[in-house]
C-alpha cells in the first residue's frame, strides 16, 4: 500500500523534465550539447538531469517487475572522467536524482554504495535529508540485512571482485535486486582480453541493460526498460530534433548501425555522411558494447 502512495506522486517524465533545466545551458562540445539538446522525439530526453531520472526510472520499473539485476548506463562524457577536477562533486549530485528517483518510485529501503569510503562518509554528510543509506564497496559489510534494493554508483574494474562478492551475497536469502549505475567494470588495458570474457560469461551477462544513452554526433542510440533499443539520427529540417531510424530487441553493434545508417532500401542521399560520422565516435566504445551486449 505504502508503494502505490509513493508512485501516485510522481508526475509524469515531461513534467520532470521541465523542472530539471540546467542551471548553466553552456556545453564545451557537440557531444555534451547533444545530451542537452535531445528532442523529445517520444522518448528522448530533453536534458541531462531529464535522462538521470529516465534511467532510475527504468531501474525502478524493472525492480518492480521481479527484476533482480539491472544496468543502467549513460555513456556520455559527464559521466566517464572522474579524475579531472570538479568532476567528482557533479557525479555524485548527478547519482542523487537517480537514487532519488530509485527510492520514489520502488518504495523499499534502498543502499547506495560507492567506490570509495571516502566519497561515501563525505556524502552520507552532506545529504542528510536523503532516503536512502551510504556505504563503499570497501566497507567490511556495505550490504545490511534490511537494505531491500542495492544500488552501485559507478563501480569500478578494479573492485569487480568486491562487486561479484556483493552480487553474490544478494541471490542469497533473502533475494535482493542489484542496479548497477553507469559500471566501468571492463578495463581498457591490455592484456585482460580473457577476464574481460570471463566477465561476461560468468556476471555481466546476467544483468538486463534496463537504460542506455549514447549520444552520437549525428544520432542517439537509446534504450528504456521495457521498451526496445532504438537508433535515432538527425532531422534534417529541423535542429536539435531526431527521428527513429530504427528499433532492435538487443543493443546494436557496430554492424548494426552500418546497416542502419550505411545501406538498405531507406538509404538517403546523407546516408554515406552520416555512416563517417557515426562509426568515428562509435568505434571508441564498440569494445566496451560488444563486452556488456547480450
Amino acid at each position: 500500500m505504502g508503494r502505490r502512495t509513493r508512485r501516485r506522486r510522481r508526475t509524469t517524465g515531461q513534467d520532470h523534465f521541465g523542472k530539471l533545466v540546467p542551471k548553466n545551458n553552456k556545453t564545451s562540445s557537440r557531444r555534451d550539447a547533444s545530451v542537452c539538446c535531445l528532442a523529445l522525439s517520444s522518448c528522448l530526453p530533453s536534458d541531462l538531469e531529464g535522462a538521470i531520472w529516465q534511467s532510475g526510472k527504468a531501474s525502478a520499473d524493472f525492480v518492480n517487475s521481479g527484476g533482480m539485476r539491472a544496468i543502467a548506463e549513460l555513456l556520455i562524457p559527464q559521466l566517464e572522467f572522474l579524475n579531472e577536477e570538479g568532476a567528482q562533486a557533479e557525479v555524485w549530485a548527478l547519482s542523487r536524482i537517480f537514487l532519488d528517483t530509485v527510492v520514489k518510485e520502488t518504495g523499499q529501503k534502498v543502499k547506495a554504495i560507492f567506490p570509495d569510503a571516502g566519497a561515501a562518509a563525505l556524502l552520507k554528510y552532506q545529504w542528510t535529508d536523503a532516503e536512502f543509506k551510504c556505504s563503499s564497496l570497501s566497507d567490511r559489510k556495505p550490504v545490511d540485512v534490511e537494505d531491500e534494493v542495492v544500488v552501485m554508483i559507478i563501480p569500478d574494474h578494479q573492485m569487480v571482485e568486491s562487486v561479484e562478492c556483493i552480487a553474490s551475497q544478494l541471490s542469497d536469502d533473502p533475494i535482493r535486486p542489484l542496479v548497477m549505475w553507469n559500471p566501468r567494470l571492463v578495463s581498457g588495458d591490455v592484456g585482460v582480453g580473457f577476464n574481460v570474457r570471463n566477465l561476461r560469461r560468468n556476471f555481466l551477462s546476467t544483468f538486463t541493460t534496463v537504460y542506455s544513452m549514447r549520444p552520437l554526433p549525428t544520432g542517439a542510440i537509446f534504450r528504456q526498460y521495457p521498451g526496445k533499443w532504438k537508433v535515432f539520427y538527425d532531422d534534417p529540417n529541423r535542429p536539435n530534433r531526431y527521428l527513429l531510424a530504427r528499433e532492435l530487441v538487443s543493443r546494436p553493434d557496430a554492424t548494426d548501425i552500418e546497416i542502419i545508417f550505411g545501406g538498405g532500401d531507406e538509404q538517403s542521399e546523407e546516408a554515406p555522411s552520416l555512416m563517417n560520422n557515426v562509426m568515428g565516435i562509435f568505434s571508441s566504445v564498440s569494445r566496451f558494447m560488444r563486452v556488456i551486449s547480450k
